[in-house]
């Protein structure tokens, strides 16, 4: 059965897993064990830590990986592939397992956020699809986490809808909430994760009225005093004096007004002298334009009672790379369920990998993170750390045992465990996930 919101196209790949697949299969090396790997070399310059967003999604996109009879059709009439590979596709059920970081974790340089023990030939039919979850969604999960450290408790609405790809604002959405945003904007991720959605109006309901104050009334009467006016359609001062009218008329003073432009440092200032003389000192107010983590920090001492945040957060340099990768860490010399598989790894200059299974390990001493360690898969962890691998698929089908609100707060509870020089806006790692 199809899982709710999932694509369930095997063809989000590059040809290039599948002909590798192809020769896989005339050599005879598809059908033996394999281990991949997902982790980054890096984070990017100015990060301490990343944060792990997507394992759920993605195992949801797993149990629908397979190869439809049309998207058979159209690998045949490319020319190209073998009727040995054209068979195996059709009957192709990704039947590995997989493991993974908890969502909302975080990782480090090496973390081995992924782990998939299946064929070798399917493991190079999921790379792209893997990836592509992964680094779309830890990207947008590290830039808001960031943001929701600097924010100071304020409210954050994640409204990046219009600035990506359809789905892709879907899954931000649910990134963005996993780390502590109050709401989303998109309906279709309210809807298909449950999450609280928030929006009133855009600067088109009031220029279609006859006058400013008249769209201010038409918004009240429709949803309340509590509604968020828009004040900058115009001039701000002006809009603010005709949205406390409009809210006077109709019994008290509107719940909060949103400034999506000018210099919003002077124009907060201003916006809270304009409301607490008129009497609406309950009145929020809520700024957006293009705010990231830094714009947002040099905000905070400001009297604004939250942030909204779209181009910065799923598109813009807020989203900056999350830098995963995926690569064959172990393979059996034979074909066989039993085989042992044995450490491969790749020795280039720059991108050289680390060989053998893993399980990975996190130190907590005093209630701060001290140590990632990595320990071959064989041996015994060390007693007192916190394992990070948790199962994410196995049996055909998602075995990932936590809710999205579980993880939220999970998240909340390990990002307190970084020492504070990690949550700096420019930090680097203390540490790095290292082999023992």
């Amino acid at each position: 059965m199809k899982h709710a919101g999932v694509m369930g196209t095997a063809l989000m790949t590059d040809l290039y897993e599948v002909t590798m697949l192809d020769a896989a299969l005339r050599s005879g090396i598809a059908s033996r064990r394999a281990t991949f790997e997902v982790f980054a070399r890096r984070l990017p310059p100015g990060r301490g830590y990343g944060v792990v967003a997507g394992p759920g999604r993605l195992a949801e996109q797993l149990a629908e990986f397979r190869f439809t009879e049309s998207e058979i059709t159209y690998l045949e009439s490319l020319g190209r592939f073998s009727d040995e590979l054209l068979s195996h596709l059709r009957a192709f059920q990704f039947e590995g397992e997989v493991w993974s970081y908890r969502e909302g974790d975080l990782y480090l340089p090496g973390s081995p956020v992924l782990r998939i023990d299946c064929s070798f030939g399917a493991g190079l039919l999921l790379e792209t699809l893997v990836l592509s979850v992964l680094n779309h969604d830890c990207a947008v999960a590290s830039a808001a986490a960031r943001m929701h450290d600097v924010a100071k408790g304020r409210h954050l609405i994640e409204m990046g809808g219009r600035r990506t790809h359809e789905e892709a604002a879907v899954a931000a959405a649910r990134a963005s909430w996993l780390v502590g945003f109050d709401t989303t904007s998109n309906m279709e991720a309210g809807n298909r994760f449950q999450l609280p959605t928030a929006g009133t109006s855009a600067h088109a309901f009031t220029l279609a009225h006859d006058d400013e104050e008249a769209a201010f009334e038409a918004q009240i009467k429709a949803h309340g005093l509590e509604t968020t006016l828009l004040v900058d359609t115009y001039e701000i001062e002006t809009g603010i004096e005709r949205a406390l009218a409009a809210a006077k008329r109709l019994g008290g003073v509107p719940g909060a007004i949103r400034i999506d432009s000018g210099d919003l440092a002077i124009e907060a200032v201003r916006a809270r002298q304009k409301l607490d003389a008129n009497g609406a000192e309950a009145t929020r107010i809520v700024v957006s334009g293009d705010l990231d983590e830094y714009r947002i920090s040099e905000l905070a001492d400001l009297p604004i009672d939250g942030y909204g945040v779209g181009t910065q957060l799923v598109v813009g340099s807020g989203h900056a790379t999350a830098g995963m990768v995926y690569k064959l860490v172990a393979i059996a010399r034979r074909s066989g369920t039993h085989e042992p598989v044995v450490p491969v790894a790749k020795s280039s200059e720059g991108k050289a990998t680390r060989g053998g299974v893993v399980r990975p390990y996190r130190i907590i001493d005093e209630g701060q993170a001290r140590d990632e360690i990595l320990v071959q898969h064989d041996r015994p962890g060390p007693p007192d750390a916190r394992a990070l691998h948790v199962p994410l698929f196995r049996d055909y089908e998602p075995a990932y045992p936590y809710t999205l609100q579980q993880d939220r707060q999970f998240h909340q509870r390990v990002r307190a465990e970084l020492p504070d020089a990690m949550r700096t806006l420019d930090s680097d790692p203390m540490f790095e996930a290292r082999t023992i």
